[in-house]
């Protein structure tokens, strides 16, 4: 069985927002060379998503709308226990569990095996500095 595992850094400058990082998951597949096999893609940190989704705009701002309506951002520890440690990024924890953690694709005839519209997306909760995201494939 091959293994490949690549780390992906991403800096989006604001608090949240959505990116596709659809075709930095096709590059390693291919440069993997795994024919058939699955690929793990996970945010490594909690207060970013990574989500298979459509690629419309109109759906990415209704999710920011329904996220901030789910667990607004409020800095004040009043709303949010959390907050009491000093941190302002609460609504940001809830977020990530809410959009999810990790996808896993199959990986056909060296492709990634995907529905109709499907796309992978970076989701970030807490921005403006570096976080990462695992890409691991695992196949033959």
């Amino acid at each position: 069985m091959k293994s490949t595992t690549e780390y992906l850094t991403f800096h989006l400058p604001a608090r949240m927002d959505f990116m596709n990082i659809t075709p930095e998951v096709e590059r390693i597949v291919a440069a993997s060379g795994v024919r058939e096999g699955l690929v793990l893609v996970n945010a490594m940190h909690i207060t970013a998503s990574v989500f298979i989704n459509d690629d419309e705009p109109g759906l990415l701002e209704d999710y920011k709308k329904w996220l901030e309506q789910l667990a607004p951002f409020d800095p004040s520890p009043a709303r949010y226990r959390h907050n009491r440690t000093g941190e302002d990024n609460a609504d940001a924890h809830h977020k990530r569990q809410i959009m999810g953690r990790e996808v896993v694709v199959a990986i056909t005839n060296g492709k990634l095996d995907f529905g109709p519209w499907e796309q992978i997306f970076y989701g970030e909760f807490d921005g403006r500095r570096d976080k990462r995201v695992l890409v691991k494939v695992l196949g033959e």
